[in-house]
């Protein structure tokens, strides 16, 4: 059974030298050995493989104990913490965050009632989160709305798209006699889409005068 320590920086600018202290503090307290450490610089919102969480999740054994500074290092989100949480409670892995004085801890492969309240109370807080996130949003747009604020994406106004910035080279290939298709394919598009930008932008077939000799020869040949 080893006891591992998994420390987070959100930038290059900050370091991990307070939460590492903290830990060794606990540790110290505790009686206990730091066997494996993990330190990675990454903004909680990246995803769990890029925050080595899920190379952490794999690296735990039943019985391992993991210890954090505060639990604000494991996850982005109320509900992302609750997860993972609940992760060391089913999979036997005692867990400690310092800063909130949370323990998890795990007797003969069952979580003890205490770490069963705890993990219950933090499922109640990471539904309340979401039901302020949710009250928020519909606050805002009220408040718009009642401002006169208009909703969505204005009349006429064109939505970006993946031609954006190519009008001229499609307005060339059009002048240029080439088909709908091949341009659509040039661009990477279908010729839905291609025909819908074609329009939407203005863009159309242009006929090129004869260059001036040519009409030249054909009245003189009349």
């Amino acid at each position: 059974m080893k006891t591992w320590m998994y420390l987070r920086v959100s930038s290059d600018k900050q370091n991990t030298d307070q939460q590492k202290l903290q830990i060794l503090e606990y540790a110290r307290k505790h009686d206990l050995k730091i066997d494996e450490e993990i330190c990675i610089t990454i903004s909680s919102k990246k995803t769990p493989r890029e925050r080595k969480i899920d190379k952490l999740l794999e690296s735990l054994q039943t019985g391992d104990q993991l210890i954090v500074s505060e639990l604000s290092r494991l996850g982005r989100s109320v509900g992302e913490v609750i997860r993972i949480c609940d992760w060391f409670s089913k999979n036997g892995i005692n867990f400690v965050s310092v800063k909130e004085n949370l323990h998890i801890q795990v007797l003969n492969g069952k979580p003890d009632l205490q770490s069963k309240i705890m993990v219950t109370l933090l499922s109640l807080f990471s539904e309340i989160e979401r039901d302020l996130l949710s009250e928020r949003v519909k606050c805002g747009l009220a408040s718009r709305r009642a401002s006169g604020f208009p909703m969505g994406r204005r009349k006429g106004s064109l939505g970006i798209s993946k031609l954006s910035g190519k009008e001229e080279t499609i307005q060339n290939l059009l002048n240029s006699s080439v088909s709908k298709t091949a341009i659509s394919r040039l661009c990477g598009t279908s010729r839905t889409n291609l025909i819908h930008f074609i329009h939407s932008r203005g863009l159309k077939f242009q006929i090129r005068p004869e260059p001036k000799q040519l009409v030249q020869k054909r009245v003189a040949s009349s």
